[in-house]
């Protein structure tokens, strides 16, 4: 079992180390985060729970008040940090505005949502726990009422003109970069006016409009979408000017596309590993051969994988439920989106297992589990917040150490991070919740040789022999997290206080 010195003083140990002014690159590496799709998080009123159905193309309630009488449910998950959906006013059609991605006035915020004292006292909330607040801002496109050839600009602010936009056509051909940055993604009927990103007054209007939006609302990192549709070299004026970190979106799973844009900007979402982690983990058929091959090239070709955010589950892509109803799987996928390098980051409704196909039935209300703390994954994400935190407190470069393959086979993986004498090893699989147990002989897997270490998650010790190896006993499917014994010492975990 683990107490509550372990939950909340490591985690709150870590959050406090820098503070919530500035957050920088290398503050972000030690937090986590929790990810609101703010309409569909929290409404004002917590005794209203009539449910809205997760394909509803319109508001359902959610606000930035909900949110912070909500934060409790967060923070004792362990995470130090959320990331909301786009604050900025939307356009008037409620099917069009309510995910916040469809952006009329850059300088106004979406009413739905609250207005700018709520949106300071969301900020002032988080902080005073020792939280961040990250936004998701759009930089590639604003949204539209009209249809793609009927754009009324006048109204938008500050792009109030056709010359600020490129001509209409839509993205026909992801092999062809120039169509990818110079067309939009929105349709003819429903478009998303694309920005020409090119012209010294886009760029100087935006920087200009990062910079009041980051201070006037005390924000601490942003999550920029689309970031593949607007050309490179934007974006470090973009971010520079942010002055926060930004984890940027490239949705796409080759690293030799998507690694190159964290020349450019400080993160990038992990889409390199996600679309290998989800064939791999939620398929008891599926090997692990290019899972580990996927990894290793990410390492390889990514500036810096520990400013990555590890993800499996986001508001674009089906829930990982949908592929598979096995919630031992969902553990393993769970366990690694946790504990491998990076930002890790838990979409909300993740915690319960929701099993929502692509947009948009991947974007459910959670009021009606009644924000459960009792479910299995709300337990183990709480479990595993933890001992990353307390990784982290324990040595000084568990955040930058690269997470290695230790032992792989078809259907198990051992991943290490960290040196031998403080580290954590994850072992995986995915033979589901119907499998038997049996043993694993795994050699030279990092660890010191003579060292007691426990798995945290059940509390089984295991000693290493002299070569470095251990055995590990695989019970029904589920993940384990081994950890030196020594290091739990005082935290209450596993009886060691």
């Amino acid at each position: 079992m683990v107490s509550s010195k372990i939950l909340f003083g490591a985690i709150l140990g870590i959050a406090s180390l820098n503070g919530v002014k500035s957050a920088t690159p290398d503050d972000w590496r030690t937090r986590s985060i929790y990810q609101v799709f703010t309409d569909r998080f929290a409404r004002t009123d917590i005794t209203n729970t009539t449910n809205c159905p997760s394909q509803t193309r319109g508001y359902c309630g959610g606000t930035w008040q909900g949110i912070i009488n909500k934060l409790d449910y967060i923070q004792d998950m362990g995470f130090t940090a959320i990331w909301i959906s786009p604050v900025v006013e939307q356009v008037a059609d409620p099917g069009r505005g309510f995910h916040g991605y469809s952006a009329q006035n850059l300088y106004g915020l979406n009413s739905h949502f609250g207005d700018a004292s709520d949106l300071k006292a969301l900020a002032n909330a988080l902080h005073a726990r020792g939280m961040y607040l990250m936004v998701d801002v759009v930089a590639n496109h604003m949204g539209s009422d009209d249809n793609a050839h009927n754009v009324d600009f006048s109204i938008m602010n500050p792009f109030n003109d056709s010359k600020y936009f490129h001509n209409v056509c839509f993205i026909n051909d992801y092999n062809n970069q120039t169509n990818v940055e110079l067309c939009e993604l929105g349709t003819e009927k429903y478009p998303l006016p694309d920005l020409n990103t090119t012209r010294q007054d886009v760029r100087d209007l935006f920087t200009t409009w990062i910079k009041s939006l980051v201070s006037n609302y005390s924000i601490d990192g942003l999550r920029v979408d689309t970031v593949r549709h607007v050309e490179k070299d934007f974006w470090p004026l973009f971010n520079e000017a942010a002055g926060v970190y930004c984890v940027g979106e490239v949705a796409d799973g080759d690293v030799d596309y998507l690694c190159p844009y964290q020349d450019y900007i400080d993160g990038l979402l992990s889409y390199a590993s996600y679309y290998q982690l989800t064939k791999f983990f939620s398929n008891t058929s599926a090997t692990s051969e290019n899972l580990i091959g996927q990894l290793q090239s990410q390492n390889y070709r990514c500036k810096d994988t520990t400013l990555l955010g590890s993800f499996t589950e986001n508001h674009d892509q089906p829930r990982f439920g949908n592929y598979t109803s096995d919630l031992t799987l969902a553990r393993n996928i769970i366990t690694y989106t946790m504990l491998a390098d990076g930002i890790p980051i838990i979409y909300q409704g993740q915690e319960q297992h929701f099993n929502g196909a692509t947009d948009p039935y991947d974007r459910e209300p959670i009021w009606p589990t009644g924000y459960d703390t009792s479910s299995p994954l709300y337990i183990l994400v709480k479990q595993l917040n933890a001992i990353r935190s307390l990784a982290i407190a324990r040595s000084d470069t568990y955040a930058t150490d690269q997470t290695q393959v230790a032992y792989s086979d078809p259907h198990n993986i051992a991943f290490r991070k960290g040196d031998g004498k403080c580290m954590t090893l994850m072992v995986l699989n995915n033979i589901g919740e119907s499998a038997e147990d049996y043993t694993v002989e795994m050699k030279n897997v990092g660890f010191e040789a003579g060292l007691m270490v426990t798995d945290v998650l059940s509390c089984r010790n295991v000693m290493i022999d002299e070569y470095g190896g251990m055995d590990v006993l695989f019970i029904s499917g589920l993940p384990s997290v081994y950890y030196p014994f020594y290091l739990l010492a005082g935290t209450g975990w596993c009886g060691q206080y």
